[in-house]
């Protein structure tokens, strides 16, 4: 590989909703991130894309859902992301957020320490897994995390600054990283310890990092020889994006992942970034996309998100897309107060 071919962390990464209107309330009122690209599947253009972010939708940010409301729920197992890990500002930040979460009926684990960090796990309304995870004492940032959104209605200091990592579950967890290190130039980085749950018993989390490391380019290999084939659906991770910071590069990537044997598609143009996709052994779906255009190609950063947007050779079939939509209004932000105040 050449020495400048690295993953710069992770890029977005998509789950799946049953309830779009009821997703863009809880991401945007209750978790203050921004709604920055209302727009559709280009492979499903009866099911919105919705993408949520800092205050522009920087990669690095994007937490983006299918709207599938006919999919059925997710069945947790191996072959799937388990679980998706976003970056809070510090540990006293995490106070503040259990207990908005508390007083919003939000389901959440404690704080506990995972892998030396505080991590406050939870899930939304439809069951998706998440952690908020903030740096270690001492622990310095290389990757920087998003820019705070003015319309948020927690404030700056709480805000989610970005994606962290996300928690895998393996099929073939050692060919899986074979893959990550091997083809994909990750590094082990440790392990840590999860404990008895409601999803299974006690067991081993192999952390693997890319590009500068830490908090926002990490990989979580959790290893559940006992669990059956998962299925993703309404409440769970359809894939998981990393970041590549130009086309040249990226062409360079799809070379290599060839090469491994991964079975990379074409270059796909999605117009906000340029995306490869490739399915790695352990059953998950991997994609390396562009770090821009972005989200302000189309829209005026004063106002992404509130139209529905579409890609230039989507838009002379507006009217029939948006016939086939079911309404999506968007909902102002809650008045600014502090997350749990």
């Amino acid at each position: 590989m050449a020495n400048d071919l690295q993953l710069g962390g992770l890029h977005h990464v998509t789950a799946v909703t049953g309830d779009a209107a009821g997703n863009v309330a809880f991401y945007t009122r209750v978790l203050g991130m921004r709604l920055v690209k209302k727009t559709v599947n280009q492979d499903d253009v009866s099911a919105y894309h919705l993408f949520y972010g800092d205050e522009i939708g920087h990669a690095g940010t994007e937490l983006t859902f299918f709207d599938w409301p006919n999919a059925g729920a997710n069945r947790h197992g191996t072959g799937i992301i388990a679980a998706i890990a976003l970056r809070a500002p510090s540990r006293a930040s995490l106070d503040r957020w259990a207990r908005r979460f508390d007083e919003l009926g939000v389901v959440h684990g404690p704080i506990t320490e995972r892998g030396g960090r505080p991590t406050l796990p939870f899930t939304d309304p439809e069951g998706q897994r998440l952690d908020l995870v903030a740096p270690a004492e001492g622990e310095r940032e290389a990757l920087p995390g998003g820019m705070p959104w003015a319309g948020s209605p927690i404030p700056a200091e709480d805000q989610i600054r970005g994606l962290h990592a996300v928690r895998l579950i393996s099929v073939r967890p050692e060919t899986t990283t074979r893959v990550l290190t091997e083809a994909m130039g990750f590094r082990a980085a440790g392990e840590y310890t999860l404990p008895a749950d409601e999803t299974g018993p006690e067991r081993r989390v192999r952390v693997y990092e890319t590009g500068p490391g830490g908090l926002g380019a990490e990989v979580h290999l959790e290893e559940r020889p006992d669990l059956p084939r998962g299925r993703v659906g309404i409440g769970g991770v359809h894939h998981v994006a990393f970041r590549t910071p130009d086309d040249e590069r990226q062409v360079a990537w799809r070379e290599r992942l060839k090469d491994a044997g991964l079975g990379a598609t074409p270059v796909i143009d999605r117009f906000y970034f340029h995306s490869v996709y490739f399915r790695e052994p352990g059953g998950v779906l991997f994609e390396i996309a562009t770090d821009g255009p972005g989200f302000a190609t189309d829209e005026e950063p004063a106002h992404l998100g509130e139209r529905l947007a579409l890609p230039p050779f989507l838009e002379p079939y507006r009217a029939e897309i948006e016939a086939g939509l079911r309404p999506l209004p968007t909902p102002a932000p809650e008045p600014a107060h502090p997350a749990g105040a």
